[in-house]
């Protein structure tokens, strides 16, 4: 399971939101690049990048931004999303060097969209379900619908979908631990692998994940724990590396691994 750090851009910063309001934002850093290269630095695998006016917008805002973040780390796979909204956008993220592009709110309005997009870009297109209370929430989470998200993800199941990057909105930036159930919920819900995000507080919560990583959960996308220290990214990393659920570590018995 990878731990991927998290880089939220508004307004050309580095911030985090509480439930994805943009009214109670904290600002780490106005050097969104820097901070990308310091995530490389301390061993993340992959970034998640999101643009928050972007995803208000309907549209891509922080393109300088994330530009300076692919180019200061070219080695590093990126996936991006907020304000996916066209074939066009993703061309020009993905010509950019962006590994991923995540379709959120259009996956919702749009889902002959993901369908169109996976076609044409086969192994790039992440979904992004975000939810509240279980039901999806759209345009920069400022919209809940009626749908659950473990339907939406069904939906998506023969599409082609890398990944489906599950965020519960009440946990997120709020330090209160990860929804491991809820995950888990998404996981067994379609074949998809799910990326787990909001919530992520400390080592705990990476070793809850972990210990379900065989139901395909794959990431954990940690925000606020590592910008405020509660969670230091290369430990958490190693922990994920070595951590087995206990049905795991039955089938390797001569591989004495720690478990969580």
């Amino acid at each position: 399971m990878l731990v991927i750090p998290a880089i939220d851009l508004k307004d050309g910063q580095c911030v985090r939101l509480r439930r994805g309001l943009m009214e109670d934002s904290t600002v780490f850093s106005d050097d969104p690049a820097g901070t990308a290269v310091g995530w490389a630095e301390q061993g993340a695998r992959r970034l998640h990048l999101v643009d928050l006016n972007g995803a208000f917008e309907g549209e891509p805002v922080n393109g300088a931004a994330i530009e300076a973040i692919v180019d200061a780390v070219p080695d590093l796979p990126v996936q991006i999303g907020g304000g996916i909204r066209d074939m066009a956008t993703i061309e020009r993220y993905l010509k950019r060097g962006v590994q991923w592009v995540i379709i959120g709110t259009a996956a919702v309005k749009d889902p002959d969209f993901v369908h169109a997009a996976c076609r044409a870009y086969p192994g790039h297109i992440v979904v992004g379900i975000d939810a509240k209370s279980g039901r999806v929430a759209t345009d920069g989470w400022a919209e809940v619908s009626e749908m659950q998200a473990t339907v939406l993800a069904r939906e998506f199941e023969a599409a082609g979908v890398s990944a489906i990057v599950y965020t519960d909105i009440d946990r997120d930036g709020m330090m209160q631990g990860v929804n491991v159930e809820a995950t888990r919920e998404m996981a067994r819900a379609s074949s998809i692998p799910i990326i787990a995000s909001g919530g992520i507080t400390n080592a705990d919560d990476i070793k809850a994940l972990a210990a379900h990583a065989s139901e395909g959960i794959i990431g954990a996308i940690t925000g606020r724990a590592i910008y405020e220290g509660t969670l230091d990214l290369a430990s958490a990393q190693r922990l994920a590396d070595d951590c087995w659920s206990v049905a795991d570590a039955s089938r390797q018995a001569d591989y004495p691994l720690p478990r969580c």
